[in-house]
């Protein structure tokens, strides 16, 4: 594996926090599209937040549930990955609200010839290219003892977008009933790439179960590739990109979970 010099440009993210959520967005410094994207973050949610008020048993499920017919479309694409992996709705709400307000100002941001839009929450990354397909280092991260923390993606995003989704057991507020360090998923569908890393989360318990969860997981449609890591042990499946190694000196100031 190749390791990533350095020094390679780095991109610049403003950070956005609301409500229970903080987000590092990437728009190329343009003021008004992060303006644009930040308001429609507000708006999927304000929406979703007052739907859940009709159905309030779609934030507390752990199974998934059929949403009303007035259901805002952030709620039918979270019910609809939840549907196949088996788990709550909630479970994909990150990816589904980046991914969403991503699309949404993809029009104005080619209008302002940014080359992208990358929107992450808490270890959840949605990447959609706008005027160019460039390539994207986004680093794994399974704790600070972690052998394999110091890998990488090297991503070059289809102009449909790709979402890097992870889930643990160790990190973040997120609800995990595994034993998993880390589970991250790929996939073009953001709602899908959530939930199914949540689900691989949740099928690891011990390190036996790492390579049948790991399977799994890329079976479900929409599923490109998988990492499981629990301990020493990692189980790699699917269509992944190129994984490398990274020397990125500043790594560890870059990561939004809590640990």
């Amino acid at each position: 594996m190749e390791p990533v010099n350095p020094f390679f440009k780095m991109r610049e993210f403003q950070a956005f926090r609301y409500k229970d959520a903080t987000y590092k967005i990437c728009s190329s410094n343009s003021k008004e599209l992060f303006s644009m994207l930040t308001s429609e973050i507000k708006q999927l949610r304000d929406e979703l937040d007052n739907y859940i008020k009709l159905q309030p048993e779609f934030l507390k499920s752990l199974e998934p549930i059929t949403v009303l017919q007035s259901s805002p479309d952030s709620a039918i694409k979270m019910a609809e990955a939840s549907r196949l992996c088996g788990i709550g709705p909630m479970a994909a709400v990150a990816g589904t609200i980046a991914q969403i307000a991503a699309e949404k100002c993809s029009s104005f941001a080619h209008k302002l010839k940014v080359p992208e839009i990358i929107i992450e929450n808490g270890g959840d990354l949605f990447i959609l290219p706008i005027k160019e397909k460039n390539t994207v280092i986004t680093g794994i991260f399974s704790g600070l003892s972690s052998k394999f923390s110091s890998l990488a993606l090297k991503i070059s995003p289809e102009k449909e977008g790709i979402a890097v989704c992870s889930s643990s057991s160790l990190m973040g507020h997120s609800l995990s009933l595994g034993n998993c360090d880390l589970s991250t998923v790929i996939s073009k569908n953001a709602s899908l790439a959530d939930a199914a890393a949540t689900f691989g989360g949740n099928l690891v318990k011990t390190e036996a179960d790492l390579k049948p969860a790991a399977e799994k997981i890329v079976s479900i449609y929409g599923v490109e590739g998988v990492i499981l890591i629990k301990n020493e042990q990692i189980a790699i499946a699917g269509n992944l990109p190129e994984i490398i190694k990274h020397k990125d000196p500043s790594g560890i100031k870059k990561i939004t979970k809590t640990f």
